[in-house]
């Protein structure tokens, strides 16, 4: 039976291409999810090792705990802070060669060399406190060196590429707002690429003296890094030893504790990965659909080749083979060919990932992870791809096992299962969902208030919704192919008569069949749907809040959004002439509701904006009037889940970090008082070894008293800044509460409120609105503002059209994403029609042989046959585009709160969707009518 699974594996292999490509598609897909898992984990793992390269790292000793009770990793911040301070302590135990606390700026913007602000794909940019003192020890300088004062910085080679910058050159730092003017003290790698990360070292006490000056702690850290040698990493028994030294003298009241490099970077490492772990599912979507529609493929080609062969199965079981070895020479098939399909997919999907590779280091975003795939990898892609390919010939198999010799020597075909319960189970199915989106529908409209719909939340309401709403159509769908057939076949029967006719009675012959065909279209078209109605319902609601709700003339933005505009751009921006009305929406990060159940974001702002720049609405109460009387204003969606009314009021506070003049000056003064008393004690003892007569000794103790007056005036006071921690708080009584979307989900206070919570450096302004005087030209104002912003770098000025592009920027590239599943869907589509066609081709060999012989021309049957796969392509369209539009109804009435304002249904696209699916199914058809027309009419006649 191996011999003739062989032999009959030969003989039909060119029926088994499609789906040998099927099988390679979705087996390329799963081996590239995990080859992309990995290759990001070995990115991780290679950043890690050279980013956190110390040999061993003092953290707090005391870990913190879950609310639930659960600990946590040590790398997320679950262990106490330690004071800086035990760093002497750490420098004086045996093997230390250096130990500090790195810290780094993130509100960071460099210019490249023609003064253009450089922005990357989500990596980061970073200035990171390292110099000779304290090093970076993975750090290799190609040109130059570290930075040896605070107005000089050292770059990645990477990013000074980018830049056009070298060393010796002056480069622009933007930090919180503020322009700096640095020299480029040199140039350097690290063995791993930074993801397109912008990297810039700087000296420590500048990058410490910028956090304090932004209102950050750098007197207690995470972590202290510890190298035992500045150039050669040590062993893990060389770091244990280290560490367990360290821990003998680390005084019991630093609560600190000293582990390996090596634990910390594993910790590190593994918390990443699991927070890159959402890329593989999302890459594991696309493997479902293609394989979910392989095996249908699968199926129908297996169901062509049993019932050609079944005749030759029949004589076999004739001369005693029994049914298990017939069923086995069918699978012997299917193993070749999932071997055959996964080996293809396998080296198809290493191909994709050096493509993606090459594509991401080309947009900027440079990989060293290795994309090809384990042994690992390839076993479970050759396990896929064999266990969908025997799942999908299995029911054939079982056919050409169980025919009766004598039934299978005519060749009958048994008449197809009635679909008629398997469509009301599946009514059932879409019914139960509908019923969850309609649940999820009510609640988002506030036209329902049940407290166990709140707690289950949106996101499952939806989830259960579509999980029922998507099976239930693939299950009853058998059941409406015919009346679907009829309904879609009305037109082509118009145009067509016979052919018309021909193939709306065709289509309805294999109803799961067609149905199944059908169905990998639907679940693509619907996903691609839901999402184009939501972009598309963002990109409204969009552009209405600006035409509708801003009357501002311009905007100002930053380039970045964690980069605020600073004070002083503020203040130039709202001096300029011919600005009226202007309001800077002041986030207030440190101050937060103590009361609130939910973290709500607070901000600041004139009453301007209420009034003149985006007037309210809808409100209850006057939020301009609360504003100034120095009370708060709420957005709806905060009132509801708070429960709060006019007159509650809403407890705030801010822990606000500054600088402790009276500390640091005390700190400066025992410094002080520490060297004098050094110098004096060095002097006396001058004066007596001179009095002795001891005059060599005399001149070095002097020597040594000046040196140790000199060393004291080069010290940087910096490091005597000590900071304090003040919490301020207040009661702000609530006294109006507004229902437009753009206020909805903020606390609002009055400028003068929230500086007596913390001071206006805190506070950070992302953008500005504006409008021109009465009477002033607002074009010439838009000029004046571009000259007036220019001296900060990183400001830009947006018209109204320019500000609602550049918002709707990120919805674009999402679209771009539908599109890639669109074309994904056609693909996959393509192939599982031109099989279903070919089977149905193979099953009328013979009818399709009398209608030539009683005349039907080529093109009749041509056309008949392009009808049958527009109307399959088309049913399976349609289908995912009612469900795709109803999941992003619901969706948009869900998340109204967050944005989501105005429906837009893609019209457009979705008419596009239906053009492609009838131009995908004439494409399919033209396989199956060349096959059907090749074989001469006698032989087809006669066939069986």
């Amino acid at each position: 039976m191996f011999k003739i699974g062989l032999r009959d594996t030969k003989a039909h292999f060119r029926r088994f291409i499609m789906s040998i490509i099927a099988i390679a598609l979705g087996v390329a897909f799963v081996v590239g999810s995990f080859c992309f898992r990995e290759m990001l984990n070995d990115q991780v793992a290679q950043m890690m090792g050279s980013n956190s390269d110390a040999d061993v790292y003092v953290r707090g000793a005391t870990e913190q705990k879950k609310e639930n009770g659960g600990s946590v990793t040590s790398y997320n911040s679950t262990y106490n802070e330690i004071s800086t301070d035990v760093i002497a302590d750490i420098e004086k135990v045996d093997g230390v060669v250096s130990a500090d606390a790195t810290h780094q700026l993130s509100n960071v913007v460099l210019l490249d060399r023609n003064g253009d602000a450089m922005t990357t794909v989500g990596a980061p940019t970073l200035v990171i406190g390292v110099d000779t003192d304290d090093p970076w020890r993975s750090v290799h300088f190609v040109s130059g060196g570290y930075a040896k004062s605070d107005d000089q910085i050292a770059l990645l080679e990477d990013t000074a590429n980018k830049a056009g910058l070298r060393t010796g050159d002056t480069a622009t730092v933007v930090i919180d707002g503020e322009a700096h003017k640095m020299k480029v003290s040199g140039v350097f790698t690290s063995p791993s690429t930074q993801l397109g990360a912008i990297l810039i070292l700087a000296r420590p006490s500048f990058v410490e003296h910028t956090l304090q000056q932004e209102g950050e702690d750098t007197s207690s850290v995470q972590f202290i890094g510890v190298y035992g040698d500045k150039t050669t990493p040590l062993d893990e028994a060389a770091q244990q030893q280290l560490a367990d030294r360290i821990n003998k003298e680390l005084p019991k009241s630093a609560d600190a504790h000293a582990v390996t490099g090596d634990s910390v970077r594993d910790d590190a490492t593994k918390s990443i990965q699991d927070q890159l772990g959402f890329i593989q599912p999302l890459i594991l979507i696309f493997a479902a659909i293609a394989l979910f529609v392989g095996a249908f493929i699968i199926a129908n080609t297996f169901t062509m080749i049993v019932r050609e062969s079944m005749r030759g199965y029949a004589l076999l079981r004739s001369v005693g083979a029994s049914p298990t070895q017939v069923f086995a020479s069918v699978l012997i098939q299917a193993v070749i060919l999932g071997l055959v399909g996964s080996g293809i997919g396998v080296l198809l999907g290493w191909g994709l990932l050096e493509l993606i590779a090459k594509g991401m280091t080309s947009s900027g975003m440079p990989l060293s992870g290795s994309p090809a795939p384990s042994a690992t990898d390839v076993v479970i892609g050759l396990i896929v791809g064999v266990v969908v390919t025997i799942a999908g010939a299995t029911l054939p198999a079982k056919t050409a096992a169980t025919a009766p010799p004598i039934q299978a020597m005519n060749e009958t075909v048994n008449p197809e299962k009635p679909v008629k319960a398997r469509g009301w189970i599946g009514i059932a199915m879409v019914v139960i969902g509908a019923a969850w989106w309609t649940l999820c529908y009510l609640d988002a409209d506030k036209r329902v208030d049940w407290a166990w719909l709140k707690d289950m939340g949106s996101g499952w309401t939806l989830g259960l919704g579509a999980a029922f709403i998507i099976i239930g159509a693939i299950v009853c769908a058998p059941a409406f192919v015919t009346p679907s057939a009829h309904v879609l076949g009305w037109i082509p029967t118009k145009l067509f008569p016979v052919t018309g006719k021909l193939a709306t009675r065709n289509i309805g012959r294999a109803k799961r069949r067609t149905a199944n065909t059908a169905a990998a279209l639907f679940v693509g078209v619907a996903i691609v749907s839901c999402l184009g109605v939501v972009a598309s319902s963002m990109k409204t609601s969009v552009s209405n809040l600006v035409d509708n709700n801003v009357n501002a003339d311009y905007v100002a933005m930053t380039a970045s959004m964690t980069q605020p505009i600073s004070a002083k751009a503020v203040d130039a921006i709202e001096n300029t002439k011919g600005v009226g009305a202007s309001s800077a929406v002041y986030m207030l990060p440190t101050v937060t509701a103590t009361n609130a159940k939910k973290d709500v974001m607070t901000a600041a702002i004139k009453t301007d904006l209420l009034t003149k720049i985006a007037p309210i609405e809808s409100q209850e109460g006057d939020a301009a009037q609360a504003i100034e009387r120095g009370e708060a204003a709420i957005g709806r969606t905060v009132a509801d889940d708070e429960h709060w009314t006019i007159g509650d009021t809403v407890d705030l506070e801010s822990k606000n970090t500054s600088v402790d003049e009276e500390a640091t000056k005390q700190a400066s003064e025992a410094y002080q008082q520490q060297i004098e008393k050094q110098a004096t004690a060095l002097q006396t003892e001058a004066q007596r070894l001179a009095a002795a007569g001891d005059v060599a000794g005399a001149q070095a103790k002097a020597k040594e008293a000046e040196n140790v007056v000199k060393q004291a005036q080069n010290v940087d006071p910096k490091q005597f800044v000590k900071m304090k921690t003040e919490t301020k708080k207040a009661q702000i009584t609530i006294g109006a509460i507004i229902d437009d979307s753009l206020y909805s989900d903020s606390i609002f206070i009055s400028l003068p409120t929230a500086e007596t919570l913390t001071d206006k450096d805190m506070m950070m302004v992302t953008q500005m609105y504006l409008q021109a005087k009465p009477g002033a030209d607002v074009k010439q104002l838009g000029e004046d503002l571009k000259k007036t912003v220019k001296p900060f770098y990183t400001v830009s000025v947006l018209t109204r059209d320019e500000f609602k592009s550049s918002m709707s920027s990120m919805i674009n590239s999402m679209l771009a994403i539908i599109y890639a599943l669109l074309a994904l869907s056609i693909v996959i589509a393509i192939f599982g029609i031109v099989n279903t066609l070919a089977l149905n081709v193979s099953e009328r060999t013979k009818e399709i042989g009398l209608l030539r012989a009683i005349g039907t021309s080529n093109g009749q049957v041509r056309g008949m046959l392009a009808i049958e796969a527009v109307i399959l392509s088309v049913f399976g369209t349609i289908v995912g585009i009612i469900v795709g539009v109803a999941a992003g109804v619901v969706i948009r009435a869900a998340y109204e709160s967050q944005g989501l304002t105005t429906l837009a249904i893609p019209w457009d696209q979705l008419v596009l969707f239906l053009v492609v699916a009838i131009l995908v199914g004439l494409v399919a058809s033209i396989s199956p009518a060349r096959r059907a027309l090749k074989q001469p009419v006698l032989n087809a006649v006669a066939s069986e």
